[in-house]
């Protein structure tokens, strides 16, 4: 059902709270699919209106409550909301789905795993399969968050399932330094949703790891414009400083900040991005700030990773060494994060491991960022340059 037969539901119908649950949903949907965080207050106004309606079975506006603060980054408020709904009508698959993500980001890996397999109990499909997949990625299981993606594309019901899926397929080949596949996966999806903008910056990934430089920044620059996510701002920006275009590095930037103080006002709490952005192009003392207070609320993989790497940029190596091992404990396969806790080592003067660390992250996959992945081979280039057992660079 489309926005505006829902507000006209609403409209006839004002407290019905069926109604408005199903409207604040959709206005959640919206902020997403739109990348305008303005959606967020009206999500929480109508389902708080519904709630008030009807508080104890109203399982559609807790859901409704749980999407919305997880969307702000808010995930023990949606933990809440989240058990709240599954406990009214736990038989619902999707609600499962909402209390596995609010697990994950709070680092409650096992409650997730459980939630998970739940969801797949209740109902085998795309949206089940792909946080199974997920789930294998952190433990650093590729090949079981591969077949997992690929049941979720088997059962996809739509082109929407099907680019979703692709996408993942692509984000988990290019993880793995599979930049052909990465670059055919997002190519698929292309095919099922023409233009959609997580397809467009899988493909600019695919393709700046394959030397296709313009074509990336193209493809970034009209995900760019269809959806200004902050992350792909970052991207962008980063892929333009690659290329030696550093006006148009700076313009996005410029436009990143703009991004986040919107997202801030509409009540999004800023977490890693934000941090990683300070820690790299910005202000370190912000980034430690931000960093602090991401973990804080998400005391995910990824908050763990921008603490140690905020750490490091303060001079702070040795607390920051025991973020970078936190955010690697699972064993999870992340280029970004073994570069940052090799960049740590280094400053420690462990050269040894600072080595072996810059070693996997090439491995791992050789064009993790046009940003680092450039300064971990140079970083391992001098390290082995100064003796120590060196061997042949990685990835050069």
């Amino acid at each position: 059902t489309d926005l505006a037969t829902l507000q006209a539901r609403v409209r006839d119908t004002p407290r019905d709270p069926e109604a408005l649950g199903a409207l604040g949903l959709a206005y959640v949907q919206k902020a997403r699919t739109s990348g305008d965080p303005s959606y967020y207050p009206k999500a929480e106004a109508v389902l708080r209106r519904s709630l008030a309606a009807e508080k104890t079975d109203n399982f559609t506006a807790m859901g409704g409550m749980a999407a919305l603060e997880a969307a702000r980054h808010r995930f023990a408020d949606g933990l809440g909301w989240a058990r709240r709904a599954v406990a009214a009508n736990p038989w619902n698959a999707t609600l499962y789905g909402t209390l596995a993500d609010a697990y994950t980001q709070l680092g409650r890996y096992a409650e997730a795993s459980d939630a998970v397999q739940r969801m797949v109990d209740l109902k085998p499909g795309t949206p089940s399969f792909s946080r199974a997949s997920y789930a294998a990625e952190l433990r650093g299981d590729t090949a079981a968050a591969r077949g997992a993606m690929r049941r979720a594309l088997d059962a996809a019901n739509g082109p929407d399932d099907t680019s979703f899926a692709r996408y993942y397929l692509s984000e988990l080949a290019f993880g793995s330094g599979d930049a052909e596949t990465a670059l055919s996966e997002a190519e698929a999806g292309l095919r099922a949703t023409p233009g959609a903008p997580s397809l467009l910056q899988a493909r600019a990934r695919a393709r700046a790891a394959l030397g296709r430089g313009q074509a990336a920044t193209e493809d970034l620059s009209k995900a760019v414009q269809a959806l200004p996510l902050p992350e792909y701002l970052v991207q962008l920006g980063e892929l333009y400083g690659s290329l030696g275009q550093h006006r148009e590095a700076e313009r996005q930037f410029a436009v990143f900040r703009a991004e986040q103080r919107l997202f801030a006002a509409n009540g999004v709490a800023l977490d890693s991005d934000a941090a990683l952005f300070e820690a790299d192009h910005g202000d370190p003392r912000r980034a430690l700030t931000l960093a602090r207070a991401g973990l804080r609320g998400r005391p995910f993989l990824d908050s763990h990773d921008a603490l140690a790497w905020a750490l490091h940029k303060n001079g702070r190596d040795r607390e920051a060494l025991t973020e970078a091992d936190r955010a690697l404990a699972l064993g999870t396969r992340n280029a970004l994060f073994t570069y940052h806790r090799a960049m740590i080592l280094k400053s420690l003067g462990d050269k040894a491991a600072a080595r072996t660390g810059l070693r996997t992250a090439l491995a791992t996959n050789p064009h993790f960022s046009p940003l680092h992945a450039p300064l971990a081979r140079a970083a391992l280039k001098e390290l082995d340059q100064r003796g120590d057992g060196a061997g042949a660079p990685v990835g050069a």
